[in-house]
């Protein structure tokens, strides 16, 4: 018997007559893995993952429970700033992700799209508007999203916005960095700074976001010396704990806990071994549920994902003196903000810095970003000799997953790369 999905069948039969008790359910589920991970942590997980764990399940725990303390973003939110309010911030992304964990993502797809939203929408947007609008997910105190990247954060926020009369705040972002650009973001900032101290009654601390921005520095500078270390270093990592790094590299990034979490990935990492199986650089989103790459990826030594360039998407320094025009320099200059010429030339730096074999890139169903830009992605590799895997699927709903597919393609992709040792 599948205990995950029994739960998650449960799960599925109260939120269409007992929306609070799926909740309960979900939450209790949350907890169960909380105490999982500190008192019976897989065998294999680095130490620093299990904080990481614990870190991804206690934020999606706390906003179940706490939606007067709660923020409904994206992952490009300045989320730096609702710290400054007290404010947990839960995104549409890794909220979807634990309903697709609890193997109940269908219904709620399938509720989204019997009110009308779109099959065509991106499988995460529907996941989170089927769970808000079932009433399994309360409504927050505050939502905000950016415009950047995605084309259906604006949407989707305002349906969520009307539905559920949430106040929310939606930051323009230009496509290109100027200075205008900076002082257009800033002045937005400062617009939903004053939102926010009207809806919480909270005067806000320039000083205090200025020690949240240190901390993220301090953060990515432990992150980059841990990737150092894992260009020849063996760490395991599972697609699901890939799938966590979202958590400290966006949506808890400048926390004390985050901070600390680096801190212990770095040290922790020092502990280990030289890797000899192939390296594998990530693209976009990873369907932590498929099988067959659990199979070639969760804590193996023959093959290790070395990054994915989700968590990587700013890595400058921020100038703390001057805080709000930093956040907004963050979001002009991030690597999916503009045109994907700027993406694919990271991805092929990235995988020859990282020493890597080979790059996937997973073509998300409903992603046009994903899919829009495979041509220059393949251009960008083909031109630096790496070995390029594209794999077509859905990131969080089963439905959509083409295993069979995905394991031909996938198995074939790993021995060329065995065979180009081989060969040399």
């Amino acid at each position: 018997m599948n205990l995950v999905k029994t739960y998650g069948t449960i799960i599925k039969k109260y939120a269409d007559t007992n929306p609070k008790t799926a909740r309960k359910l979900i939450q209790t589920g949350l907890h169960l893995e909380l105490f999982r991970t500190r008192h019976l942590a897989t065998k294999g997980m680095p130490a620093a993952y299990q904080k990481l764990n614990t870190l991804a399940v206690k934020s999606t725990l706390f906003a179940l429970e706490h939606p007067e303390q709660t923020a409904w973003t994206n992952i490009f939110t300045p989320v730096e700033i609702l710290q400054c309010f007290g404010l947990n911030s839960l995104s549409i992304e890794c909220l979807s992700s634990f309903m697709s964990g609890f193997t109940c993502e269908d219904y709620f797809i399938d509720h989204a799209e019997q009110e009308g939203i779109a099959p065509t929408l991106c499988s995460y947007h529907k996941d989170f508007i089927g769970a808000a609008d079932s009433g399994v997910i309360p409504k927050p105190v505050f939502s905000t999203t950016t415009s950047m990247i995605c084309d259906g954060n604006i949407n989707t926020f305002r349906h969520l916005e009307k539905q559920h009369g949430i106040d929310t705040f939606y930051l323009d972002i230009p496509n290109e960095y100027s200075k205008d650009a900076v002082n257009y973001v800033t002045a937005q900032l400062k617009e939903m700074i004053s939102t926010l101290e009207h809806i919480t009654g909270k005067v806000f601390d320039m000083d205090e976001l200025s020690l949240v921005l240190q901390r993220e520095n301090e953060s990515k500078q432990y992150y980059k010396k841990f990737l150092e270390e894992k260009k020849k270093r063996y760490y395991p990592t599972t697609l699901t704990l890939q799938l966590y790094m979202l958590f400290a590299t966006h949506l808890q990034i400048g926390s004390k806990e985050t901070l600390d979490f680096f801190r212990s990935l770095y040290e922790d990492i020092l502990t280990y071994p030289e890797f000899q199986g192939k390296r594998i650089v990530w693209v976009h989103l990873l369907p932590f549920y498929q099988e067959t790459l659990k199979h070639y990826f969760n804590l193996s030594d023959h093959y290790q994902i070395q990054a994915c360039d989700l968590n990587l998407d700013y890595m400058e320094e921020l100038d703390v003196t001057h805080p709000l025009e930093a956040l907004a320099t963050k979001m002009l200059c991030n690597l999916y903000n503009g045109p994907y010429a700027k993406k694919a030339d990271f991805v092929a730096s990235l995988a020859k810095d990282m020493n890597a074999d080979g790059v996937i890139h997973f073509c998300h169903w409903g992603c046009k970003q994903s899919s829009g830009g495979i041509f220059q992605l393949k251009q960008a590799m083909k031109t630096e000799n790496i070995p390029l895997l594209i794999l077509d699927g859905d990131g969080m709903d089963r439905r959509n997953s083409h295993d069979g597919q995905i394991k031909t393609r996938l198995e074939a992709f790993l021995e060329l790369l065995n065979n180009l040792d081989s060969t040399i």
